[in-house]
């Protein structure tokens, strides 16, 4: 199967999370197996454990790392736990999320992430589960303005919001290109100027068909207590939204003592839980840019479990 996809970050994450030949690690978001396949390959007595919701990064995983110590599974990053319990595991030294949506999911006009090629609006990562047009022709007003701004920051969601019920009331929103002319009319002509501007209602979108954040918070929920002392989480970002939830709750379990400062001694017996690997976000290089500018908001933040 064709799937071809740019790994963000390969030398820097797999720097990160300092790969032991025997260590068991899990790599949550598979796509291409490019981190996955580099991990693998430093692995002796070691095992990776990949997984990824998308059936067709699975078929491509599993035959890229056939030659190695992994084991590939089709399951969403946030149920990792259940993977791990299934397969024995207590305990990895090492996690690695790539959070960004695949070249792949994206050049396939198929799939519905483009608002550039026309497709049925889909955009299911899993290829299961609502769609994008579900969303489009059933939210009101409301929560569809409620969406964008959330997820996107729109400026103009209400705007947006409206026009889409207005068109709907005359027949349903099919198209990935018919619902990009919607926004694009909805906006005022300044903001045409400002890249596409459809990339914000498609990012909310795509957002919540796929429950992104939700997962993101149930990854985080449970990723710590199933670290070993001493591993590495790291996570690589491509919005806001990710890196704000992702930067908070590394800052809280770096956290230690919470008294008020003019307490004398500790009462409250926090301990922090991790330390940071990276005290700032790792960001793509101008290089890196240039080579493949989807990566122009990646962000990749690390941290290390205390024993």
């Amino acid at each position: 199967m064709e799937f071809f996809h740019q790994t963000v970050f390969l030398e820097e994450a797999v720097a990160l999370l300092n790969v032991k030949p025997d260590g068991i690690y899990l790599d949550g978001t598979a796509g291409g197996a490019g981190h996955a396949r580099r991990i693998a390959s430093c692995l002796t007595s070691g095992r990776l454990i990949a997984l990824d919701k998308d059936p067709d990064a699975v078929a491509v995983a599993t035959e890229r790392l056939s030659a190695y110590p992994a084991t590939v599974v089709e399951k969403d990053f946030s149920r990792f736990d259940e993977v791990l319990d299934d397969l024995g595991i207590a305990a990895v030294d090492g996690m690695l999320l790539d959070l960004g949506v695949s070249s792949h999911q994206l050049d396939r006009a198929e799939r519905g992430f483009s608002y550039h090629k026309d497709a049925p609006l889909d955009m299911r990562m899993s290829q299961k589960g609502t769609t994008a047009r579900e969303i489009v022709n059933s939210y009101d007003v409301e929560t569809l303005a409620r969406l964008l701004r959330e997820y996107s920051d729109e400026r103009f969601a209400r705007r947006i919001a409206e026009a889409i019920v207005k068109r709907r009331e005359i027949a349903p929103i099919e198209r990935t290109v018919e619902l990009a002319e919607i926004v694009a009319e909805a906006v005022p002509a300044s903001a045409r100027r400002d890249g596409h501007p459809a990339r914000r209602t498609f990012q909310a979108l795509r957002i919540a068909v796929n429950g992104e954040l939700d997962c993101l918070s149930q990854f985080l929920d449970k990723a710590p207590d199933r670290l070993r002392p001493d591993g590495v989480l790291a996570i690589i970002t491509f919005h806001s939204l990710e890196d704000r939830m992702v930067k908070h709750r590394f800052a809280e379990w770096c956290t230690g003592c919470t008294c008020p400062p003019d307490f004398p001694v500790c009462v409250c017996g926090k301990k922090p839980k991790a330390a940071l690997v990276t005290r700032k976000p790792i960001e793509p290089t101008p290089e890196q840019i240039t080579e493949n500018f989807r990566v122009h908001s990646a962000r990749l933040r690390a941290i290390r479990k205390l024993p």
